[in-house]
């Protein structure tokens, strides 16, 4: 028997019931449909994290020197208790990396935790919780900063403590937008005080639903003013390529300890991160997923081989009459074999491939109504087709067998 009659035989026995064959190949369809969306979710994230969270936290090309070392979630108590006793961060360490690195694009301080929260108000316009950033010069670089309005804050501002600030672009368009108001020089108040805006700052979207825009930048001392000092303090390094973080970081550390006298073998009192930490976090996470998922699929895969083994035993049975009468004319023991295993495999594939669009769809609908974002791999499309062949393989050799081993008078005499 020809494999393309092979074929077309178990095609028109898929068709001839089809509401039958629907059921049969549901496990399978819903198993693949949850590895593919769930893959797609996850390997989105990845890259999200990488491209969008990382940088907006850190920036590109560039890493921090930090009290405090970034980590998604609670620290434990011992932890806790380490960071509380590292010294803060100052402007004496500031110079101190910034003579270490004298090809570095900028190095920055910035305020850090806790980032004070304020309203801001201009006439009757109030815009509610902006994130209020202490910062100089050199932050708006290793950001990423463009002013679409005036200019960003500079070194005289900071020497001056001059009450000046730079609004993020959400924050320009609720207050001036509507009115169609140029923000540059009007006055504005934060934290309680006036203090006149200078520029705008281009708008960098949204991270997971959340917009990175919010923000008023002053000068690190005004801010200090306003909110004293943070219990926390950053800085901020921007290097040329990157290439050039990993050395950097190796002599921005090197600095800092002979700056801090710490001795040999001690451990450091500070931490000096790229945006690497967040990523490996996130990393982790997957990994965990990762092992939970294979399991889920199994099982659902097992159960959706069972129900078409069992389907197949029933087709087998139905059809002994017809098997006999092949038998008669001359078909062989393989040649029966072959139609049901084709029989089987054929479900299990389309069951895969229904899954596979299934998955593909409900990807793209969780991206469409979440910031979760959602990518297609190629791996996990041909991991969840070879699934669904597989399944045909696996669990349609013992009824094929059965068929191929029918005699073929008895099963000619069945009713």
């Amino acid at each position: 028997m020809r494999s393309v009659d092979v074929v077309g035989t178990a095609m028109a026995q898929i068709a001839a019931n089809k509401l039958r064959s629907f059921f049969t190949l549901l496990g399978i369809i819903v198993s693949v449909a949850f590895l593919v969306a769930v893959v797609a979710v996850i390997q989105g994230m990845n890259a999200y994290v990488k491209e969008n969270i990382a940088d907006a936290v850190v920036g590109a090309n560039a890493f921090q020197v930090r009290r405090t070392p970034l980590q998604i979630g609670l620290f434990d108590d011992e932890m806790w208790e380490r960071v509380k006793r590292r010294p803060r961060v100052t402007e004496a360490d500031l110079k101190a990396v910034r003579e270490a690195l004298p090809e570095a694009r900028a190095v920055a301080l910035s305020s850090g935790w806790p980032t004070p929260m304020s309203d801001v108000i201009w006439r009757n316009q109030v815009v509610g919780d902006a994130l209020v950033f202490g910062i100089t010069p050199e932050y708006q670089v290793v950001q990423d900063y463009r002013f679409i309005r005036g200019r960003g804050l500079e070194q005289v501002d900071v020497l001056q403590r001059r009450a000046v600030c730079v609004l993020g672009a959400d924050i320009a368009e609720k207050l001036f937008g509507r009115q169609g108001v140029n923000p540059v020089g009007q006055s504005v108040r934060v934290g309680g005080q006036h203090c006149e805006i200078i520029g705008v700052t281009a708008a960098k979207g949204k991270v997971l639903g959340q917009s990175q825009d919010g923000f008023v930048l002053l000068p690190v001392t005004y801010h200090e003013t306003l909110y004293g000092r943070r219990l926390t303090a950053n800085i901020g390094v921007k290097m040329e390529n990157a290439a050039d973080v990993a050395p950097g970081m190796a002599r921005a550390e090197e600095a800092l300890r002979v700056a801090r006298r710490l001795r040999p073998g001690t451990q450091n009192n500070f931490s000096v991160e790229t945006a690497d930490a967040l990523v490996e976090f996130w990393k982790n996470l997957t990994r965990v997923l990762f092992s939970i998922i294979p399991a889920m699929v199994v099982i659902g895969i097992v159960v959706g081989g069972i129900v078409i083994m069992n389907i197949m035993l029933m087709s087998v049975s139905e059809r002994t009459r017809e098997i006999g009468i092949r038998k008669a004319i001359g078909a062989r023991a393989r040649d029966i074999e072959r139609q049901f295993l084709a029989e089987a495999i054929a479900l299990s594939s389309l069951g895969g491939v229904l899954g596979v669009l299934a998955g593909w769809l409900f990807a793209l609908f969780v991206a469409a109504v979440s910031p979760l974002p959602a990518r297609i791999t190629g791996w996990s499309v041909a991991v969840a087709l070879l699934l669904g062949a597989g399944v045909g393989i696996l669990f349609g050799v013992y009824p094929a067998r059965r068929a191929a081993q029918l005699d073929p008078i008895t099963a000619i005499r069945q009713e």
